[in-house]
């Protein structure tokens, strides 16, 4: 046991690469920058009365990615101009996509728009700024796994 290998995974936070309407967002916060989480669970359980499991799928692939920016990133200025075009237009609807260049993963959703733009808020210090995006379908692919990306 004791001339086991230790097998040591590497993770950079600057190789998650998040692309709103085909432009990179940069600028994040400290902490917990990206979550991406659907809207309900992929299964219902139901237990009969003598013990029976059924369980029923949900196809509702719908879900959030929230975004957490400092108040400084120039990526506010495009979350910001898809709101406007949305409020005034209606034209503020995008595909947003999540992946980490080291692995294989991604995450994507082909039907976008900002659901809730981030609170203003000024201090003494600067503050961070969390933008609410809703998504019509989130797809998962490879997106939890650790397959190494072969680029």
């Amino acid at each position: 046991m004791a001339n086991e290998k230790v097998k040591v995974t590497d993770y950079d936070p600057d190789t998650i690469v998040v692309t709103v309407n085909g432009t990179p967002i940069s600028g994040y916060a400290d902490g917990t920058f990206v979550s991406i989480e659907r809207d309900e669970d992929s299964w219902t359980k139901v237990v009969g009365s003598q013990g029976e499991v059924a369980r029923a799928r949900s196809r509702n692939l719908s879900g959030k990615i929230t975004l957490t920016l400092m108040q400084t990133s120039a990526s506010n200025a495009v979350l910001e101009a898809l709101m406007i075009a949305d409020d005034y237009a209606q034209q503020g609807q995008f595909v947003v996509s999540i992946a980490d260049t080291s692995y294989a993963g991604i995450c994507v959703s082909d039907s976008s728009w900002i659901m809730k733009p981030a609170t203003l808020s000024y201090g003494r210090e600067l503050e961070d700024r969390e933008w609410t995006i809703e998504c019509a379908r989130i797809e998962f692919a490879n997106s939890f796994g650790q397959t190494k990306n072969p680029i």
